[in-house]
């Protein structure tokens, strides 16, 4: 089977690649930007036209859409979420190829959800900001597009090489930053938030089946389980043997006051009619994914528990003390 991977450099890209290399019945061609890429290619700004060409060259059976940006203003997320995917869906309609598209979505896309309840794919979206209004654009723009594709709306990813700029990774430097100054307490904020965390390894492991199968829609990709950021912390302390105290400043980020002045992306929010959340990610307090679609129409199911993963960010931080 002939895999074209785009965004295998980035944090989903680079387990998605290994996973898919690891499958003796998979050749694998990446695309994107940087230089150790296969092919060269930039999905915001080159033309449908030229990727119909290089599709109709290299002819695969599955196209993996892990490309795209997490951070930005509004025009930065639109160009590299939603133009890109335009341009990957025009180019497989004009091509012969006929291939499979697996896209990489987002639990942001769904925004907030009530406390103790389980995410489920029918569930209606509110995205509760930018980033999660220009997934939601693309996956829609996938489900419209007549191909044979799957969005697999994954939730909160960890594990090895957890970007900094996550709440884990934000924790696991602030813990390496207290044990390398001899700290004895840490002060941290955001704490209450819940998120249902999947190991980045599961989540290529899920990319994988749904590229053998023949699911449509929209699948969740998670464990079905929230966890507290104040337990993750404490496990966090267990594993790199942090004895200091953690005290908490447990109060999100306020709500720009009436009358301040408003930046790009929140103009976009207010046009598209979507509710500025005061969590970064923008969803909210809780979120806890449905996995029953993963589980019955691609046989997957998470296998790294939460502890394996904080041992890895963890690892990685500890290099750097």
């Amino acid at each position: 089977m002939r895999v074209l991977l785009l965004g295998a450099n980035g944090f989903l890209g680079r387990f998605v690649a290994d996973r898919l290399l690891a499958d003796p019945a998979v050749h694998l061609t990446a695309l994107g930007r940087g230089d150790d890429a296969d092919v060269r290619f930039d999905l915001a700004g080159g033309s449908p036209g030229a990727l119909t060409r290089f599709l109709d060259a290299v002819h695969p059976g599955v196209v993996v859409n892990c490309a795209g940006a997490t951070r930005g203003g509004a025009r930065d997320l639109t160009r590299h979420n939603t133009v890109a995917v335009a341009t990957v869906c025009e180019a497989m309609r004009r091509s012969g190829c006929t291939a499979r598209l697996v896209q990489v979505g987002c639990s942001s896309e769904y925004g907030p959800s009530q406390p103790g309840s389980s995410t489920a794919e029918d569930a209606i979206p509110r995205p509760g900001g930018p980033y999660g209004v220009s997934k939601l654009a693309a996956t829609e723009l996938v489900l419209g597009s007549g191909l044979d594709a799957v969005v697999l709306r994954v939730f909160s990813p960890v594990g090895p090489g957890t970007p900094a700029g996550s709440p884990l990774g934000r924790l696991a430097e602030a813990m390496r930053r207290a044990m390398q100054s001899g700290d004895g307490e840490l002060k941290l904020s955001g704490l209450g938030v819940q998120r249902d965390f999947v190991d980045v390894r599961d989540v290529a492991r899920a990319v994988h089946a749904a590229s053998l199968s023949a699911a449509q829609g929209v699948v969740n990709i998670g464990t079905g389980r929230a966890v507290r950021l104040r337990d993750a912390a404490a496990v966090l302390a267990k594993v790199a043997g942090y004895g200091g105290a953690l005290h908490e400043l447990d109060t999100p980020p306020a709500r720009l006051p009436i009358g301040a002045p408003r930046t790009s992306a929140e103009s976009v929010m207010e046009h598209l009619s979507v509710t500025p959340s005061p969590y970064p990610d923008g969803c909210g307090a809780w979120q806890q994914a449905d996995v029953r679609t993963a589980r019955d129409r691609l046989g997957w199911r998470p296998r790294i528990n939460l502890e394996e993963s904080l041992a890895d960010i963890w690892m990685e931080a500890a290099c750097r003390i």
